[in-house]
């Protein structure tokens, strides 16, 4: 190929674009197709009709997406932990920590009698989580030689938001008219609530220990300065992790809490150094870079797996999800939707919240009290299930391969 067309700047062009056009599209359907689903589909086919399969490593960027890019941004998320958010919301975690391990076990236990346990492993930790967790499991399935198994972890992590928002919407709408029934009739009181200090409070960063102990100068806190303290906060774990032989992921969200509260990081750190966006494309297009080994009678084959997967993992999800709910009286329909934040998380969490918030109110007052009573629960389900969760179980699973 003519390096003045094809080189290594053009492939990063032609990986962006594949993100902007998934981004823009899932846009114009307000977010129910998910933009990592348009934006697999469209380096599928273009690997499947123009683009070469080593697109992702042509662009240079493949060895940050499968190393540097996953213990920096586990880190960066572990500053993101704001502790009285979560002791505030404890049913909520309780319900989601109970509907993964019903998913979790009600798949371990079923989804081998359909499909190779290599699937199973590779398949769940996607299933109960965003793109870290995927990345993860991808990676480990490949290096072990499992190219169907790789491929299933990325398929998973691209459709399970199809079956997470419908449900999601459902459940919401449910629990919404029946807070309304008791808010209209006056059995509830919306004294307190405001949308805007409810959302700005759901979503609020964690303070940092500034006064900590390992807190360090601000006239120090450059980009730089501030990069090179995670890359130690991140090598330590990678460090850690060989010591103790258990997932350096692992220990990285560990420390990234640890460290933030202890001063020695600031909280949604990688913002403070202009870099979070990039780690976020070269981890994304590492994932992608997995499909160009699908075929499409292997895509084909992968279908009926999947579906099965995510059939017997929300029934497992609703079924200890709600057992846990109700002896903790939370609606079902409030403690399912929580859990299944799983499958999408942040943001769309929120959005899908706010929106239905809004369409099933009739006046501020109900819109103001309906998201006080939905969205700190929904923002904490996402956090807990695909932040943290997540991390951890497929730094279990990566083990299992």
């Amino acid at each position: 190929m003519n390096p003045m067309v094809y080189n290594f700047i053009s492939a990063l062009v032609a990986c962006l674009l594949i993100i902007l056009v998934g981004e823009w599209l899932s846009k114009l359907t307000k977010g129910w197709v998910p933009s990592v689903f348009i934006s697999a589909v469209l380096i599928l086919l273009g690997y499947w009709t123009i683009f070469p399969p080593t697109l992702v490593a042509d662009a240079k960027i493949l060895g940050i997406g499968s190393t540097t890019a996953i213990f920096l941004l586990i880190a960066h998320m572990g500053t993101l932990f704001s502790l009285k958010r979560l002791m505030d919301q404890w049913k909520t975690i309780l319900i989601c920590l109970a509907g993964l391990t019903g998913m979790v076990g009600l798949c371990w236990v079923l989804c081998p009698f359909f499909m190779d346990k290599s699937f199973v492993i590779s398949g769940l930790p996607p299933l109960t989580g965003g793109i870290v967790a995927a990345t993860m499991m991808q990676k480990a399935a490949a290096d072990a030689g499992l190219k169907e198994a790789a491929i299933f972890a990325i398929s998973m992590y691209c459709i399970q938001g199809f079956a997470g928002y419908p449900l999601t919407a459902i459940c919401l709408k449910r629990e919404s008219k029946r807070l309304l029934k008791q808010f209209r009739a006056g059995q509830e009181s919306a004294e307190g609530a405001d949308a805007a200090r409810i959302m700005a409070e759901a979503m609020a960063l964690p303070e940092n220990a500034k006064a900590g102990p390992l807190a360090t100068p601000a006239s120090w806190n450059t980009p730089f300065f501030v990069l090179l303290k995670l890359c130690l906060v991140a090598w330590f774990a990678f460090v850690i992790g060989v010591l103790t032989g258990v997932s350096g992921a692992i220990w990285a969200l560990i420390f990234g809490v640890v460290f933030c509260r202890l001063g020695f990081l600031e909280s949604d750190i990688l913002s403070k150094t202009g870099s979070k966006d990039f780690l976020f494309l070269t981890l994304i297009m590492f994932v992608y870079s997995g499909l160009s080994d699908c075929t499409p009678e292997l895509l084909f084959g992968l279908i009926g797996p999947m579906l099965i997967m995510i059939v017997i993992g929300l029934v497992g999800m609703a079924i200890l999800g709600c057992i846990v709910g109700r002896i903790l009286k939370v609606s079902p329909y409030l403690g399912f939707a929580n859990c299944l934040t799983a499958l999408y998380g942040f943001p769309f969490d929120a959005i899908m919240t706010e929106r239905i918030c809004h369409e099933e109110s009739e006046n501020k007052a109900e819109f103001d009290f309906l998201m006080s009573r939905l969205f700190p629960s929904m923002i904490v389900g996402g956090f807990v299930t695909v932040t943290i969760t997540s991390v951890v179980l497929a730094g279990i699973f990566v083990k299992l391969l």
